[in-house]
């Protein structure tokens, strides 16, 4: 899979993950489509790393999609919980 494949899987992911997760985000829409591509990145590769589960080179495969929205559920929640709610 290239890297617009990953860009491309980031955006759905961190779109995914803000249905999941809702509220508002200190960094709006581009902050969180930022979060879901960082996220898939840190999820693949965490993947690979420490779950042995290496990222297919298939778009359509459940485990790399797994791992991006995983990955884009932790940098979203750990963006909430360092920078709070700035849209009070």
């Amino acid at each position: 899979m290239g890297i617009i494949s990953w860009i491309v899987l980031g955006l759905l992911a961190g779109a995914i993950a803000k249905f999941l997760l809702p509220g508002r985000d200190p960094g709006g829409l581009v902050g969180t489509t930022l979060i879901g591509i960082a996220g898939a990145f840190t999820g693949g590769w965490l993947s690979a790393e420490f779950f042995d589960r290496p990222v297919q080179n298939q778009f359509f495969d459940l485990a790399t999609w797994g791992a991006a929205i995983g990955g884009s559920l932790v940098l979203l929640i750990a963006y909430r919980i360092l920078f709070g709610n700035s849209r009070d």
